[in-house]
């Protein structure tokens, strides 16, 4: 029998305020895959949402590594996969895009394509559309990318600030990524567009040097989270939110999770969001979730 492989992809969080499609944050939990060469298509799913993942055809991992296959014109031979996942699905933290990483990795092992992670990264970008949530999954940490004029993905990768933690904040309710997409403006007047540079440079700035004094001023903007308050009840009051210890609140991705950073040692400051979420009648559970640094994990099982 072929030998299995085993992959870990971690969630993610994207945007962190004001670095819109830009900026990308790796956590656990993790999308958890075993995969090996096999007669036909066999695909088993465990796990956190595991009734919403498809062990049909048309499985994301399974698509993805197909997409790969007719980009590089190669044929996916059959694969008998086993997905475990604890990365909460709808709930803005890169479930998909752990999803499509996993699909460009498994292509590259099966079709020996032996692709560095700058290809593994390019190729994934190239099919999600945008970097910021794959590029978290590919190099761990944080990540600032973008997609050149010649459509290839530059990233570069930074470490949180050991004075700085994170927690996620994810109430009971999805919001499709599709929905939080519709109701943005097809167009910014430069006043904003100025608003979010400077944002995003100084929160860089922060992140590199660990200067709390930036905050929560770095995590302010006016792209995407003013419009989307109306799909996330409470989200106006927590991107307000000011408590000794709490850094600010963004939306993961596109929401309805939160992103919280705070000092260290200051994770009673978290509650807060629970709170507000249950003043607008929804429960919402703090995720068990640390900075991934690594990305991607993949090993090869040996049959003795």
């Amino acid at each position: 029998m072929a030998n299995w492989w085993r992959l870990r992809v971690p969630a993610s969080s994207a945007n962190l305020g004001p670095g819109f499609d830009a900026l990308g944050l790796a956590l656990s939990p993790y999308l958890d895959c075993r995969f090996r060469l096999s007669p036909q298509l066999i695909i088993r799913a465990s796990g956190r949402d595991a009734e919403l993942i498809s062990t049909a055809e048309d499985n994301l991992i399974w698509q993805t590594a197909l997409t790969v296959a007719e980009h590089t014109g190669e044929t996916m031979p059959p694969v008998e996969l086993e997905v475990h996942n604890d990365i909460p699905l709808g709930k803005g933290l890169g479930s998909s895009a752990a999803a499509l990483t996993a699909g460009v990795i498994l292509a590259d092992v099966m079709l020996g394509l032996g692709w560095k992670n700058y290809r593994i990264l390019d190729e994934a970008a190239r099919i999600e559309g945008h970097p910021d949530n794959v590029a978290a999954c590919v190099l761990g940490s944080i990540v600032a990318s973008a997609i050149d004029s010649s459509g290839m993905t530059r990233a570069v990768r930074l470490e949180l600030p050991p004075s700085f933690e994170v927690a996620v904040v994810v109430p009971d309710f999805p919001l499709p990524t599709h929905e939080a997409r519709a109701v943005l403006p097809d167009a910014y007047s430069k006043a904003d567009a100025v608003f979010n540079v400077q944002r995003s440079a100084l929160l860089i700035a922060a992140l590199a040097t660990g200067t709390i004094s930036a905050f929560p001023a770095a995590l302010e903007d006016r792209l995407h989270q003013p419009y989307r308050q109306k799909l996330v009840p409470g989200l106006e009051e927590i991107l307000k939110l000011r408590a000794p210890g709490l850094l600010g609140c963004c939306l993961s991705g596109a929401g309805p999770s939160i992103l919280v950073f705070f000092e260290k040692g200051q994770e009673q400051v978290v509650r807060h969001v629970q709170q507000i979420f249950e003043a607008q009648g929804h429960s919402a559970e703090v995720l068990d979730s640390k900075v991934d640094r690594q990305g991607y994990q993949l090993t090869e099982e040996t049959n003795l």
